[in-house]
C-alpha cells in the first residue's frame, strides 16, 4: 500500500458523519441503508482513489448519491404498515428528534446543504460540488436552512439580549 489509509480506518474515522449525514438527507428509517451503500461503494473504488483526495468530500459525495437512489426508490414503492414503532431503532448516533423533524422539513437544497456542511464539515465549495451549483449558493442555502432551524427549533436556547 502506498501511504493509504486502512479502508477499516476510514470507515471508523469518517463512519459517523456520513451517518449523521445520511440521517439528515433521508431520515432515521432509511439512514442506515444509505450508509452501508455508500461505504459498500467506496470500499469498491477505493483502490482507485488518489492519495491525495479529501476522503470525507469523497464519502459525502457517494453518500448524496446513494441518498437520492434511495429517495427516488422508496418514492416508486408501496409502504405497508401494521405497526408503527414509536422510536427508530437505536444506532450509536444520538440525534435529537424534534431537530431530525426540523431537518427534514427543509427544501431539499437546505437540508442537503445544512447536513453537508454542517454535519459533514464540508467548506462550501465542495458542498457546491456534490448538490450542484455554486459556492455562494450552497452557503445561501445552508444559512436560510440554519435560519429556518433557529426560528423553529423548540429546544433551541434563546440568544443573548432576547426578550423572554
Amino acid at each position: 500500500m502506498t501511504g493509504k489509509v486502512s479502508f477499516e480506518a476510514i470507515v471508523a474515522r469518517h463512519g459517523p458523519a456520513v451517518l449523521r449525514v445520511c440521517r439528515a438527507v433521508v431520515g432515521a428509517a432509511d439512514a442506515d441503508d444509505a450508509w452501508s451503500e455508500t461505504f459498500l461503494a467506496a470500499m469498491r473504488a477505493y483502490p482507485d482513489l488518489p492519495a491525495d483526495a479529501n476522503i470525507e468530500a469523497w464519502l459525502v459525495t457517494i453518500a448524496h448519491r446513494k441518498a437520492i437512489d434511495l429517495i427516488r426508490a422508496t418514492g416508486r414503492r408501496a409502504m405497508p404498515v401494521g405497526h408503527v414503532p414509536d422510536k427508530a431503532a437505536s444506532s450509536h448516533v444520538d440525534v435529537d428528534p424534534d431537530l431530525a423533524a426540523m431537518l427534514a422539513e427543509l427544501p431539499p437544497k437546505q437540508k442537503q446543504a445544512v447536513a453537508y456542511h454542517y454535519l459533514a464539515g464540508l467548506p462550501y465549495a465542495e458542498v457546491a460540488a456534490v448538490v450542484g451549483g455554486t459556492p455562494d449558493a450552497a452557503r445561501r442555502a445552508a444559512a436560510d436552512g440554519m435560519a429556518t432551524l433557529r426560528r423553529t427549533y423548540p429546544g433551541r436556547r434563546p440568544t443573548k439580549g432576547a426578550a423572554q
